[in-house]
């Protein structure tokens, strides 16, 4: 999407170690007009997919959620990253190690909005290792679910979560693949 790309050439910020930092327009502070044209592009990527709900993981994914779902006219299921005194009954719970807190959390999800029957897209923000998304992948097929494809809006492709995933045989999109980035000189690289 080459919008998203632009943005990304004109604001990210490259650091050391891999990290690519959108925090101006994506994760911190939310362009929500982006947002809508990407969701506009979720949805056509996914328009011959079932999808009856949107599942995303806290923190940084919700936002880009709720805008896909607006688009899909469906409701946005977000996986916590601890229990709280909110959740009640029982609840599916994976563990996800976080590639840019270098932690690894219990991400869980109330038994009470994933079922057999739905059908979920998964949206999130940066698919860089996978681990977050697997967790997500995990959760779903621990409720009898199907997972209907994974909408990404930034995917480090010289990382291997992408191929990973999509080995398994699962449909993902990204908007926006960076094959590389220098944090020297703050060339990014886009996959055509």
């Amino acid at each position: 999407m080459k919008l998203l790309e632009e943005r990304i050439r004109k604001d990210g910020v490259i650091k050391p170690g891999n990290v690519l930092k959108v925090d101006s327009f994506l994760n911190h502070q939310m362009d929500v007009e982006l947002f809508d044209a990407m969701g506009a592009e979720f949805k056509r990527l996914f328009a011959e997919n079932p999808i009856n709900k949107i599942l995303t993981i806290e923190a940084s994914g919700i936002g880009i959620a709720c805008v896909v779902a607006q688009h899909f006219h469906v409701p946005v299921v977000f996986a916590k990253k601890s229990q709280s005194i909110n959740l009640d009954g029982e609840s599916y719970i994976t563990k996800v190690e976080s590639f840019t807190h270098k932690r690894t959390y219990d991400v869980i999800v109330s038994k009470k909005y994933l079922n057999p029957e739905d059908h979920i897209l998964i949206i999130d923000d940066f698919l860089a290792n996978g681990c977050a998304v697997n967790g997500l992948i995990d959760l779903i097929r621990s409720a009898g679910a199907t997972v209907e494809g994974v909408g990404i809006a930034i995917e480090k492709g010289f990382q291997e979560g992408g191929r990973l995933i999509r080995e398994k045989g699962i449909h993902v999109e990204s908007l926006a693949i960076v094959e590389s980035m220098n944090d020297e000189t703050g060339e990014i690289v886009f996959r055509s």
